[in-house]
Parts: C-alpha cells; structure tokens; sequence
C-alpha cells in the first residue's frame, strides 16, 4: 500500500502570524474609531445650545482621546496605521448619512435616534477592543494594563450616557405620536404629559 502524500497533500496553508492578524484588527479600529469621532462632533455641532448639547460635546472629546489612545497603542506594539482603512472607513460614515430618516433634506427626529444607536454600537466595538487589548497586555509589557483598564470604564459610561441620549430621542420622535393616538381615543386635546416631550 502506497502510504506516500502528494506534495500538495503535505502542504497545509501556513496560518496567519499574530502579528499580522493583531495588525489588521488594531487598523479596523483606528478606521472605526475615525468615523466615530467625525459622528460625534457633528452631533455635537448639530445640537450645540440645545439641552444635549453639553453631553454630546463632552462625548465627542471622549472619543477623540480614545482614538488617540489607540494610536498610542499601536505606536507601542510597532503597528504602523493603515491610512487608507481609515479614509475608507470615513467615506463609510459620510455615505451612512444618507439614510431614509423621512425627510429628503433636513433633519428629522429619526436622525437624532439612528446615528445615537450608531454611536452607541461603536462604543460597544470600542469596549470590546480594549478588552482584547487587556488579554494583549497580560502578555506583553509594552501595553499599559491599567491605562487600558481606565479605558473600559470610561466605555462603560459613554455608553450609559448614550442610552439614556438614545431612549430620550426616541421617546421625543415617537412618544408625541402615541400620545395623540391616546388623545383622540379620550375624546382629549394637549392633556396628559405630551408637554413634557417638547
């Protein structure tokens, strides 16, 4: 019996170096991270004087320290940023502006809940990369675990403050519609707590 392998047999691909694969997850963030920041301070532009304006503006030079903190990062692990990922990664935020909000032109409420959500799924990202990074610095001295340590609970706030940003954008775009619904079942006009969702 022929036990003998073709050579293609014997051959199985090579698997990926760590270094490659850590690499190419860091520069996803670093784009990800980009069109988080570009979202933010336009949403912080967009309501600046408004009663949201302070939290969204404090949001936004959160997550633009946190991408700094990333650079710094990679700087450490000698990963160079892949800048095209990160241009490509903000065409993606600017096409994702065009979205059927309900309005062709200017903003409507749904705007305000639809890139809060996005906000919030990217902060959600955001922690999970530093958890990864957490387990990178267990084994590697050149990350600092405590700074990545403050970073996850700084991603933990952000995103209790953007839930409770979300939850009131949505009860302000699709509450008043319920209420009007209630209203008119009641045979009542402008009663209730519709005043309180202005």
């Amino acid at each position: 019996m022929n036990t003998r392998r073709s050579g293609s047999q014997s051959r199985s691909p090579a698997a990926p170096h760590p270094r490659r694969l850590l690499a190419i997850y860091l520069n996803d963030h670093l784009a990800g991270a980009s069109s988080g920041v570009a979202l933010s301070r336009r949403m912080a532009r967009t309501h600046r004087g408004r009663a949201v304006g302070p939290a969204l503006a404090e949001l936004a030079g959160q997550i633009a320290a946190d991408r700094e903190s990333l650079r710094e990062f990679m700087t450490a692990l000698d990963v160079p940023a892949q800048w095209s990922r990160v241009v490509v990664g903000r065409l993606a935020e600017k096409t994702g502006r065009i979205k059927l909000n309900g309005r062709l032109v200017r903003r409507s409420p749904l705007s305000d809940v639809l890139e809060l959500e996005v906000m919030r799924l990217g902060v959600e990202g955001k922690a999970s990369l530093w958890r990864s990074l957490r387990t990178v610095a267990n084994a590697d001295p050149r990350l600092d675990g405590a700074a990545v340590d403050r970073l996850l609970d700084r991603a933990r706030r952000q995103a209790d403050v953007l839930e409770e940003l979300r939850v009131r954008a949505a009860r302000n775009a699709f509450a008043p519609a319920a209420e009007a619904r209630a209203d008119r079942g009641t045979g009542t006009v402008g009663t209730g707590t519709a005043a309180t969702h202005g």
